[in-house]
């Protein structure tokens, strides 16, 4: 779902490296977070939105967010200030990678969701994932499952970083695309990937076994 070391090396340590994939994903975003807030037809653009839940402890900044019109008032309407009517929230989220197999993505498309359902007090049905390369918008649907799923990425994510102790590696044809396999160490021997690690972090280094 997500690589538990990186999450740690950046947010525990406070790693960051930038290669091209990553720099290319900064740019697109900050194209979409450049734009003005607009309405085409029926729909009100917003970029940039910050997000928080709460109930959840997460919070982050949304690439864009639609907002439908609707004729009708329903428990998926909202009021936007300075509009009359109802309207829908539908997030969107931007990659500049292509489809993936596994639902990383969707998560995190899900947890904007449940921070906008907080936020507005509204049921969000489904939202979007625009992908770069394959220049291809990905409708998804906030089922039950995908909302656990979520769920339990939160918690875990939540206890990984309480825990303050550096997961393990998992070597995988993954890691090559990661900026941070120079800190990571993935391919090493532990006893050595220790010693390296003791070297950059000092005596607050502690990994997992």
């Amino acid at each position: 779902m997500f690589c538990p070391r990186q999450c740690a090396l950046i947010h525990m340590e406070g790693v960051w490296s930038e290669n091209y994939l990553t720099a290319t994903g900064r740019v697109l975003h900050e194209k979409v977070h450049s734009g003005d807030n607009e309405k085409r037809g029926d729909i009100i653009i917003s970029r940039s939105l910050k997000l928080c839940s709460n109930e959840k402890g997460v919070f982050g900044v949304a690439d864009l967010i639609e907002f439908h019109f609707s004729m009708e008032k329903t428990s998926s309407t909202c009021y936007v200030p300075g509009r009359t009517g109802n309207w829908i929230p539908f997030p969107v989220e931007y990659k500049r990678g292509k489809m993936k197999s596994h639902r990383a993505d969707e998560v995190q498309l899900c947890a904007q969701a449940l921070c906008l359902e907080e936020m507005l007090d509204v049921v969000i049905i489904n939202g979007a994932l625009y992908y770069g390369m394959d220049r291809r918008r990905k409708d998804v649907d906030f089922d039950e499952p995908l909302r656990q799923l979520t769920d339990e990425v939160i918690q875990n994510t939540r206890r990984l970083l309480s825990n303050m102790i550096l997961p393990k590696p998992q070597h995988g044809s993954q890691c090559s695309a990661c900026s941070l396999v120079d800190f990571c160490k993935p391919q090493l021997d532990q006893a050595i990937r220790e010693k390296v690690f003791m070297g950059i972090f000092g005596s607050d280094y502690e990994e997992t076994s």
